[in-house]
């Protein structure tokens, strides 16, 4: 009997027994920094509180109150995320993260490319990242000719 958790191989995929290449681990790794560094950022601006951090969340219509929390919220998030061994559970919760985000600029009337639309492009960099690094990952969700 099979379990997810075991590899197996995937016959009618781009990756199919293709091991995973530095050159597609170090772009990973990039691309997992630079998510890391931007979302980083953020969460601390909420939990100092910083002026520029606080308005911005309030602007959005979350109280003044709620900034710290969510900058703790979004600091748990990451760190599952960096750590290799909950790494997929982190970009799970920073999917609903960003997801979150997304309709609260929808709900102020933000502009689409600039705003609204920013953390689907760090979900992209998440994901992106996570699916160049893990090979285990690519074989779960395999590209399709």
């Amino acid at each position: 009997m099979q379990t997810l958790l075991k590899p197996r191989p995937v016959t009618h995929s781009v990756y199919a027994n293709v091991p995973s290449s530095r050159v597609s681990r170090r772009a990973g790794a990039v691309m997992t920094g630079i998510a890391t560094l931007f979302l980083l950022v953020d969460s601390v601006g909420k939990l100092i509180p910083t002026h520029p951090a606080v308005e911005f969340t309030v602007r959005l219509g979350f109280p003044q109150s709620t900034v710290q929390l969510i900058g703790i919220i979004l600091l748990g998030c990451l760190i599952l995320y960096v750590v290799p061994r909950t790494s997929v559970l982190g970009a799970v919760l920073l999917t609903g993260y960003l997801g979150g985000a997304v309709a609260a600029q929808l709900r102020v009337g933000s502009p689409l490319l600039s705003t609204t639309l920013f953390p689907i492009y760090v979900g992209v960099l998440v994901w992106g990242g996570i699916t160049l690094r893990e090979e285990r990952l690519r074989a779960l969700f395999p590209l399709r000719r």
